[in-house]
């Protein structure tokens, strides 16, 4: 049970406050900032903030409070009064009356996804008071009839159409069109219904006593931290549910007084661009709820906005002049002392103006980019700061096209966001059918329940990919970012019909041949074709790597087997490939046979003769690898998937290999059956195949030191490093050392080259990690497959653990997905253990990671911790781990990027 601080209430207004805004794990970031705005001696209305530690101890016993909490927020109120010179619940001696806001605000910033009550106070009699007080009944009522459609939602759970359904029905009765048509008179008349209906639909009525509506608003409040669009905002963005949120209670000022007040939200710059320019929107006579809303068009906030609009409306600049200087001010204090671009509410009350919030404002990548880059040269923060200020992950929206944000879009289905970029294409079901369209001159979408190694080919020539299973480190999840292709996996809501072939989704069943887009930024699977935008990646982009680059330690390098692959991650700053998995290249048309013709050998004889045919084109492949990475080193990893993988599985593809290869298709059948394992995963493959079949490594090892041997004749540099994978005791590694030496040996002798390389092993089973010692007195370097050991320390197949893994965060019985976010706690002991017991044998080790981790954030944080020389990563994913890799190196903690 967490521990309750020894103050639980915190005062702020006038230009004093009880906190300050380094206090948002007690306070939020509103409150917290609140707190710092009035230190500034910037207009605030006062209030208090009730601290997270009591949402914490709300949420763990049962929606109770602590007993002192009832005492000190109803002191708290007393203050209020003193400092409005108004009464709650009923008016003061000279007539005033005191409405409160209460508003949530946790640690991180979450817009909207928590519960607001505003007008807190008003009944039936204190509403009689504040039509005195302001002079204006329309005013006076008009609050009331917000206060309770708003009260009624959130606190009693009265849908908001009820509310809405009678001021429609009572609109059209009247001719009236908008809202601020409706008189005094109409809203007193409105009043007994809202009530009424507040109490038909909910079984209680309308609570009259503010003190009642008080502790109602803050327990809603309290509450909405764990309702539905709440838990999914922070699974989507990290946040961890035991930070809580804050309760902040303030004195209500109003925007809708008339025509000197007004409302609206601003922006120290453009959040779209990051361009230094002053911009928001703003109405006169309104409510914050009214600007958001829609139901009224926004006006500008500067001319030079309204003439970039060509909005008829005057600006605040020309309506209220000597408020926006007054704005213009506080835009400079805020931005300067805060040092970052700020999201700020205001009201206007006849005239006054009162700041209502501020907070480090949201962006896109683009202006956090700008931003970063423009408050460094400005002198706001230095170039530490600047690092510090851009999310790794905001990196990989400026690497990919997306979809233009302006853009209807018809949803017709949502799933994992597995690999950014959006894309459109016909949609078809076989990877062969996306060959064969995409041969006839169209773009292709690839719907598939779930990829396999045998759909490479469909993926490659695919403009992005569906799968209806899997997970983000599912195989169409891996292949796909290692493409460089939009990925949308686990869309569980979608049926995919291949036999029909057909997609099905909220209704709507779409053939071979529709149109559809994804984005695999979001998930989202869209009906039709949805216009995209280019990234442009400028000199803001190459100044920032520059940055990170002078400070980070970790070495980046990228997973790639595939020319194109090799030359994006060269480009994107990658300092080698540290995973070049050489079955991806058995799957060409022109080499799957030769394999196939290998696999169905039935003596050692054949499969060298089926071998030799493969060595020319494997050989090829290496060349151009290394050509493109001279200089950097390039780890190979030995043939590693089972011998089933590369077989048939269909029966018209069964009959092509068997004409293809002149035998019976009951002897490639019976083949299948007698290489189908129980468990592939952990049966004949890696090493194990090596060992079995010497054969294969020899044929690849060769391939490889040919093309190191023609390079360096041509006086290219080349730095191989041979990987040996799944390996689980020393003596596993030891034999095929043996056999990767004698190649080279022989190699070498053949050609008259000598070269320098490595023979190294992948640590990717929990057996490997612990016997790290003794298998690293003969390896001159560990490469940790993460997805592998995640897999093999959980008993948990990645590629089946989407169908539950949302279920166990919704539960709580995990966190994080351990195949997105690597397991410190316990994968990553293993990673260390291998790490330490590896170089107290061998001081010169090479370690480094070669999972989908290697692309992640906080698991990149890890590996600098323990020491580790390098990550391996999607080509994609390469700048982002260079950014990631210099903000570990600066101790930015991934969660909250502070």
């Amino acid at each position: 049970m967490a521990k309750l601080g020894e103050k639980l209430v915190y005062a702020f207004g006038g230009n004093d406050a009880d906190g300050r805004a380094d206090m948002k794990a007690l306070l939020g970031g509103k409150g917290a900032n609140l707190a710092e705005m009035c230190s500034l001696d910037i207009p605030v209305p006062p209030g208090f903030t009730i601290t997270t530690d009591v949402c914490t101890y709300f949420t763990e016993n049962n929606s109770t409070y602590p007993t002192s909490l009832e005492k000190d927020v109803a002191k708290r109120i007393k203050t209020l009064e003193g400092a409005m010179s108004a009464g709650f619940g009923k008016p003061s001696a000279d007539g005033h009356i005191l409405l409160l806001s209460i508003r949530s605000g946790g640690k991180a910033s979450m817009p909207g996804m928590m519960d607001t009550v505003l007008n807190l106070g008003l009944n039936c009699e204190t509403v009689l008071a504040l039509a005195a007080d302001s002079g204006d009944e329309r005013f006076a009522y008009d609050s009331y009839r917000r206060f309770i459609q708003m009260y009624g939602d959130v606190v009693m759970g009265v849908a908001h159409h009820f509310f809405e359904d009678i001021l429609e029905d009572f609109k059209m009765e009247n001719n009236y069109r908008l809202d601020t048509e409706l008189s005094a008179d109409d809203w007193k008349n409105l009043i007994p219904k809202y009530l009424g209906v507040a109490e038909t639909q909910s079984g209680n009525p309308f609570p009259q006593d503010p003190m009642e509506q008080l502790w109602g608003a803050i327990s809603a409040v309290f509450n909405s931290w764990m309702n539905r669009r709440a838990v999914t905002y922070r699974k989507l963005h990290n946040i961890p549910k035991s930070w809580g949120t804050a309760v902040n209670v303030q004195a209500m000022v109003f925007g809708n007084m008339g025509e000197t007040s007004a409302t609206g939200v601003c922006f120290t710059r453009n959040p779209s661009t990051g361009e230094s320019q002053y911009y928001g929107e703003y109405l006169i006579n309104a409510q914050g709820e009214d600007v958001v809303a829609g139901i009224r068009t926004p006006q500008p906030l500067t001319i030079e906005e309204k003439k970039a609009s060509a909005s008829h409306l005057p600006a605040l600049e020309e309506a209220m002049p000597d408020v926006y200087a007054q704005l213009l001010e506080i835009r400079e204090i805020l931005e300067k002392h805060f040092c970052d671009m700020q999201d700020m509410e205001f009201t206007v009350q006849q005239g006054k103006l009162w700041m209502l919030q501020t907070r480090g404002a949201k962006r896109t990548a683009k202006a956090a980019l700008k931003i970063a880059v423009d408050m460094k040269e400005e002198g706001l923060i230095d170039q530490t700061e600047a690092i510090r200020r851009v999310e790794p992950e905001q990196i990989n929206q400026l690497l990919h096209p997306m979809l233009d944000p302006d853009a209807e879009c018809e949803i017709i289905g949502n799933g994992l966001p597995a690999s950014p970029g959006a894309a459109s294409g016909r949609l078809v079901f076989t990877s062969g059918d996306a060959e064969e369209w995409v041969a006839r001159g169209e773009k292709v979408m690839l719907a598939r329940i779930e990829t396999s190694p045998e759909d490479i080919g469909g993926m490659h020539v695919a403009e992005g990919i569906i799968t209806t299973r899997g997970g983000m480190t599912s195989h169409a999840a891996v292949v796909a970012r290692g493409m460089g292709k939009p990925c949308v996996s686990g869309a569980g809501g979608v049926r995919i019909d291949v036999k029909k072939k057909t997609l099905s989704a909220l209704g709507l069943t779409m053939g071979e041949g529709d149109m559809v887009t994804i984005d695999g930024a979001s998930g989202r699977i869209i009906k039709g074709v949805v216009p995209t935008v280019d990234p442009e990646l400028g000199g803001d982009f190459s100044k920032l790597m520059k940055w990170a680059d002078e400070v980070r330690k970790l070495k980046i390098r990228a997973n790639a087997e595939t020319p194109k692959d090799a030359a994006v991650a060269r480009n994107f700053g990658a300092e080698g490939i540290g995973l070049c998995r050489t079955e991806h290249m058995f799957f060409e048309p022109s080499r799957i046979m030769h394999m196939r013709e290998m696999i169905l050998a039935d003596s050692e004889q054949s499969r060298r003769t089926a071998l030799e045919k493969l060595l020319p084109h494997q050989k090829q492949d290496f060349v151009k690898l290394f050509r493109i990475m001279e200089g950097l080193p390039v780890t190979v990893r030995l043939l590693d998937p089972p011998l089933h993988e590369f077989l048939p599985t269909r029966k018209v593809d069964i009959q092509a290999v068997a004409n293809d290869l002149g035998v019976k298709e009951e002897e490639i059948e019976a083949r299948i059956v007698q290489l189908h394992e129980f468990n592939p995963m952990l049966g004949h493959r890696g090493c194990r195949l090596g060992i079995t079949y010497p054969e294969i490594y020899e044929m690849q090892t060769r391939a490889i030191f040919e093309a190191v041997c023609e390079l360096v004749k041509e006086k290219v540099k080349v730095a191989p490093e041979i990987m040996i994978p799944l390996v689980a005791t020393k003596n596993e590694f030891s034999i095929l050392k043996i056999l990767v030496d004698k190649i080279a040996k022989e190699v070498m002798a053949e050609t008259g080259v000598k070269v320098k390389y490595l023979v190294g092993t992948m640590i990717e089973l929990p057996r490997a990690a612990l016997a790290a010692g003794e298998i690293a007195k003969e390896a001159d370097f560990f490469s940790f497959g993460t997805n592998d050991l995640t897999q093999t320390t959980y008993g948990l197949s990645r590629d089946d653990s989407g169908k539950f893994i949302g279920i166990y965060r919704e539960k709580g019985v995990i966190e994080n997905d351990p195949f997105v976010t690597l397991d410190i706690k316990y994968v990553g002991e293993l990673i260390k253990i291998g790490t330490e017991r590896g170089r107290a044998e061998n001081s010169h080790l090479h370690i480094g990671i070669c999972g989908e981790h290697g692309g992640d954030p906080s698991s990149i944080r890890f590996c600098h911790k323990i020491g580790l020389d390098y990550v391996s990563c999607s080509p994609y994913r390469v700048p982002i781990a260079r950014l990631a890799a210099a903000q570990a190196a600066l101790g930015v903690d991934v969660e909250t990027n502070a």
